[in-house]
């Protein structure tokens, strides 16, 4: 076949997580290149809002994997868009389509995580963002003809020149403050507790102070609020909240933490390179997979606070060479592997390979 693949995606979150804010920097690049793109989305939700124009919408609640209405609506929406391929996000989605195999369209589920497989099985086939994730679904026991490895990409950041630069910080009391940023739901598998028993060990220099910026909501806000003034940090850490563009906060860090004790990928390191942004990750498995160390950005060890410390003033004490070259080695590991174009061509490949081998082998139906 010569005409490219028409794709449907099927998003469950009313909300906007790493998930959701993937599916919609995936699909507003297929409508950018001109590909057929449609998704079902929850009306009035996150998604919806920031889906292209020019993406076609179907909607359903999506209440739960058992919601028989929504099912409904998506089979609807199937039959409307007749599209080759229907990727789904995370398990609600994935549950609620259900399609027969060895025939159009194919059900592609993407994985983010390690998760348990029972919502995901019924697929006939899956994507997973590292090369950890693709290993884990055949040790599973899902068929490694189809397993595929696509990676995540970023927006194209706006670059803060230096006037709006020092007024953003000033905005939040940081003028002639050293600035420490971590980006991400607060959620245990963050690591975010670690990260403030570690910023309490870091000495505030006199007329130079060190903050810390903490870009993200969830549910261990209240928790993590009360820690922060226990160890007496209250007046050094600002709490942003959700940011729908995190960038312009990466660009005010000396520094961008990811603290996790659990990361498939860790989008807020590809995150803080495109904004040119040095950055310290724990040694989590999909950081592992991104970082060299003291090459791209320095790793610390895992759910260690005392460690981490550590490394922070490592980072915070590099001479301005070492810590340019660290900042142009991820911004140029951004260029090579997860361009926006790279990425959206490495998905159409993959639907047009899904579309064409079906009903060719038992390889295809085989779980």
């Amino acid at each position: 076949m010569d005409t490219h693949p028409k794709s449907l995606h099927v998003i469950g979150g009313k909300g906007s997580g790493g998930a959701e804010r993937f599916a919609v920097r995936l699909i507003n690049a297929l409508a950018r290149r001109g590909e057929a793109v449609a998704a079902v989305t929850v009306a009035g939700g996150e998604v919806a809002r920031a889906l292209a124009p020019a993406v076609p919408q179907f909607h359903a609640p999506m209440a739960g994997g058992w919601d028989l209405w929504s099912r409904w609506r998506i089979q609807r929406a199937i039959a409307a868009w007749q599209p080759d391929i229907v990727q789904t996000y995370m398990g609600r989605a994935t549950r609620l389509v259900r399609l027969t195999p060895g025939r159009h369209p194919v059900h592609l589920a993407r994985l983010g995580g390690f998760y348990r497989l029972r919502a995901y099985r019924h697929a006939h086939a899956w994507v997973g963002n590292t090369r950890g994730l693709g290993q884990y679904l055949v040790e599973q026991g899902l068929p490694e003809s189809q397993v595929h490895v696509v990676g995540n990409f970023v927006d194209p950041p706006a670059r803060l020149d230096e006037h709006e630069r020092a007024t953003l910080k000033a905005s939040l009391g940081l003028a002639g403050c050293r600035v420490l940023v971590g980006v991400g739901r607060l959620h245990p598998y963050k690591g975010w507790a670690d990260l403030l028993h570690a910023f309490a060990r870091l000495p505030s220099e006199p007329g130079r102070p060190l903050h810390l910026v903490m870009v993200g909501d969830g549910p261990l806000r209240n928790e993590l609020e009360a820690l922060c003034r226990e160890l007496g940090l209250a007046d050094r850490v600002h709490w942003l909240g959700w940011q729908n563009d995190p960038g312009r906060y990466y660009q005010l860090a000396d520094v961008s933490v990811c603290a996790s004790v659990y990361e498939t990928l860790g989008n807020v390191i590809l995150e803080a390179w495109a904004n040119r942004t040095l950055v310290v990750s724990t040694r989590a498995q999909g950081p592992l997979e991104l970082m060299r160390d003291a090459e791209n950005g320095l790793l610390a060890p895992l759910g260690d606070p005392a460690g981490l410390a550590g490394v922070l003033q490592r980072a915070l004490d590099l001479t301005p060479d070492a810590r340019a070259a660290m900042i142009e080695a991820g911004a140029e590991d951004i260029r090579q592997h997860y361009t926006e174009a790279a990425i959206v061509d490495a998905y159409v490949d993959l639907y047009t390979r899904l579309r064409d081998q079906t009903g060719k082998g038992p390889g295809f139906d085989s779980r």
